[in-house]
């Protein structure tokens, strides 16, 4: 693919100079779980990764885990330092993150958002995620991801 299609996320790997491979599928079937996305750009679904928000009151906490896996709550907030987390509302996602469900990446949201990529991601030599549109999706290194995001990982898997 080429690297014509322009997101906030593609933008600011761009702007740190970040390597990146993009994939593109169809959308119209209405499929945009991750697993159904992994089959679509032909990749292994444990490559592929998918962004989740969490909140406590009004803190905001990006949480970066395989596609196929659940996010531990528990272990989320430990590795957050906070006392409880709770998924952000769909409703909420677009104004709080500039991201619509399905097309939210932990790349080039609103502000930088404190942000943990499940520890599994170390044992993958790049990992998938959205790069911020529906149908787009952007593969780069861990080292990458976390650079940009200023991200660390954890253990946060049910």
């Amino acid at each position: 693919m080429t690297k014509k299609i322009k997101t906030n996320a593609l933008r600011q790997l761009d702007q740190q100079h970040m390597d990146y491979t993009i994939f593109t599928y169809d959308v119209e079937d209405g499929q945009i779980d991750g697993i159904s996305v992994a089959s679509k750009i032909n990749q292994p679904a444990a490559a592929v990764y998918k962004t989740l928000v969490t909140h406590m009151g009004q803190e905001l906490f990006v949480f970066v885990i395989p596609v196929a896996a659940e996010l531990d709550m528990k272990k989320a907030a430990r590795a957050a330092g906070v006392k409880k987390l709770e998924l952000l509302p769909v409703k909420e996602l677009l104004s709080k993150t500039g991201y619509v469900r399905g097309g939210c990446s932990p790349v080039g949201m609103k502000k930088r958002l404190p942000t943990i990529v499940d520890a599994s991601a170390a044992e993958q030599k790049t990992i998938i995620v959205s790069a911020g549109q529906l149908g787009v999706q952007v593969r780069l290194s861990l080292s990458a991801l976390l650079t940009v995001t200023n991200g660390r990982t954890a253990d946060v898997l049910r």
